[in-house]
């Protein structure tokens, strides 16, 4: 395996966020600041990454809903099943005897991936929806 050049530069900023940034660090159990700000930086680069409609991205969505809610999960399913091409796989969660929780996995180009996840986030009688992305790991170095 090719070890990865590093590039080497200074960040100034105000001392009481390099405090928390060293609390931080500590807390989650980093090697460094540099590993740290290293994490940080790709966060942002997925985040920003993933709003270039063509890009192809992965993602999560995940859902909260009473499966009593009248014609939700029929609505759900209608809408997994009109975007199987995006949808790589679905985990389905009884909570509880009321509630369920379902994760989808997603993965294709940016714009239609949000679109999707949004449609979904949306239905109305969702108690929680959230889409999370991140990156396909072809285009991000270690």
């Amino acid at each position: 395996m090719e070890k990865e050049s590093v590039c080497r530069f200074s960040i100034s900023m105000p001392e009481p966020l390099v405090v928390k940034l060293d609390r931080m660090v500590k807390d989650k159990g980093y090697a460094n600041r540099s590993q740290a700000v290293s994490e940080m930086v790709r966060d942002r680069l997925v985040d920003h990454l993933g709003h270039s409609d063509d890009r192809e991205i992965a993602g999560t969505v995940t859902l909260v809903y009473d499966h009593h809610k009248r014609n939700l999960q029929k609505l759900l399913t209608e809408v997994q099943h009109d975007h199987s091409n995006l949808i790589i796989a679905t985990l389905h969660i009884h909570l509880d005897h009321d509630n369920c929780l379902e994760v989808l996995a997603l993965r294709g180009k940016a714009g239609l991936v949000r679109k999707l996840a949004d449609r979904l986030t949306t239905v109305k009688g969702l108690k929680h929806g959230k889409f999370t992305v991140t990156t396909t790991g072809r285009d991000m170095p270690h």
